[in-house]
């Protein structure tokens, strides 16, 4: 557990917390904040300035090469990696991933993003997206290894899928960035007909929507089919097995956005 470690190490941890914030300028800080931190301006809280020198003095305290996050921690990553060498003796790899859309999103919230998309701003892009990504303390955005499979196929099967959009589209990214990369292809049922078809690579699939051969009904189906199977082993070890205590510890914790 964090707890436990972080009891044996706290004044360590601290003072890694005050050497990085030595080696950091206050307005690198505000730039690598949040987006809830960057967009309330005068409201800002000085815990969120604070946050930044704590993930770096994470990797630090804990001892790792190879920092693993979205991209929204790519800014605190950078830091970790230009004042490493100097105070700690080495440079951390960073490596960040794609952050999924959260699932029940609406159609304001995917104008907003194709809006900043349009503007060509990288940065104003960026932290769109982060607005609307799957968040654990937005339960209803995410979908979580321990959902029971029936609760998964609830949740994309009420999902925000529009017809033929395959920008800002939450049921797609689950496709190309989870299904496709373990499952290897898709079997897909048209309802109406009950023709089937095999999709072999996301491409194909994409193609299908954009032309609206592919209804989203039917995607989000297959989607919450799969998705269940996939996380099926680990439902069973959080809500059956050896990890059900450590759900039920979790469970009795209160996070709140």
């Amino acid at each position: 557990m964090g707890s436990d470690l972080y009891e044996k190490v706290g004044v360590k941890y601290l003072e890694n917390i005050l050497r990085i914030s030595m080696k950091t300028s206050l307005s690198r800080v505000k730039r690598s904040i949040t987006i809830m931190g960057r967009k309330s301006g005068e409201a800002l809280d000085f815990a969120q300035l604070l946050y930044v020198p704590m993930q770096v003095a994470d990797i630090f305290t804990l001892g790792i090469n190879i920092a693993h996050g979205g991209m929204d921690q790519r800014k605190a990553h950078v830091i970790a990696i230009d004042i490493g060498e100097k105070l700690f003796g080495y440079k951390p790899i960073a490596i960040h991933h794609h952050i999924l859309t959260g699932i029940h999103i609406s159609e304001r919230e995917r104008e907003l993003v194709l809006k900043a998309k349009s503007s060509g701003d990288k940065e104003y892009v960026q932290e769109a997206l982060m607005d609307i990504k799957m968040s654990k303390s937005k339960p209803k955005t995410a979908i979580f290894i321990h959902d029971d499979p029936e609760e998964v196929k609830s949740k994309v099967r009420k999902a925000f899928c529009p017809m033929g959009g395959i920008e800002v589209n939450p049921i797609l990214e689950l496709t190309k960035y989870v299904i496709f990369p373990l499952v290897g292809d898709m079997e897909i049922v048209n309802a109406k007909t009950g023709e089937k078809k095999i999709y072999a690579t996301y491409e194909e699939l994409e193609r299908d929507f954009v032309t609206k051969v592919l209804h989203p009904a039917d995607l989000k189906r297959t989607v919450g089919e799969t998705l269940s199977e996939i996380l099926h082993p680990a439902y069973k070890y959080f809500k059956e097995g050896a990890g059900r205590k450590y759900l039920e510890e979790m469970e009795t914790l209160k996070v709140t956005r």
